[in-house]
């Protein structure tokens, strides 16, 4: 098959195809006499992997791991587990950081009043003010 037959099996556009081609995620294609790309089913099964791994937020360094081992004809199950559990305590980090904002943002919503003169005691001071005490406390760590 032809890389618009691939693309379209795929949902991948030509010039991603060509791109993963070039940083060796895809094998080189066999060329037609015309020197037009030919694709194998082989090339589908392996991009839609990739596609898969990318809608996970495998970076292409990961897959191209994962996609290594399996080159040298051994299972990369164990790859994929460990690639997994270190995206998961990534997000479980990401969600404990976005709790602790959220929790921050409401606390400094709660404080805020509309009617305070501005830069005085508004919430905007409030906000200007933590960054102070923010910095005079990594000054202070630093000393």
């Amino acid at each position: 098959m032809h890389i618009r037959d691939l693309a379209r099996q795929t949902g991948v556009s030509p010039k991603t195809i060509r791109y993963y081609e070039q940083i060796g995620l895809l094998p080189p294609p066999q060329r037609a006499e015309n020197n037009y790309r030919c694709y194998t089913q082989a090339d589908v099964e392996r991009l839609r992997f990739i596609v898969g791994a990318r809608s996970l937020d495998l970076s292409l360094r990961e897959i191209a791991a994962i996609l290594a081992i399996s080159d040298h004809g051994e299972a990369p199950c164990t790859e994929m587990i460990d690639t997994l559990d270190h995206h998961i305590a990534t997000i479980d980090r990401r969600i404990a950081d976005l709790q602790a904002l959220r929790s921050l943002l409401i606390g400094l919503r709660q404080q805020g009043d509309q009617n305070a003169t501005l830069w005085e005691d508004c919430v905007c001071a409030l906000v200007r003010d933590r960054v102070s005490i923010a910095e005079r406390n990594a000054g202070s760590d630093r000393a």
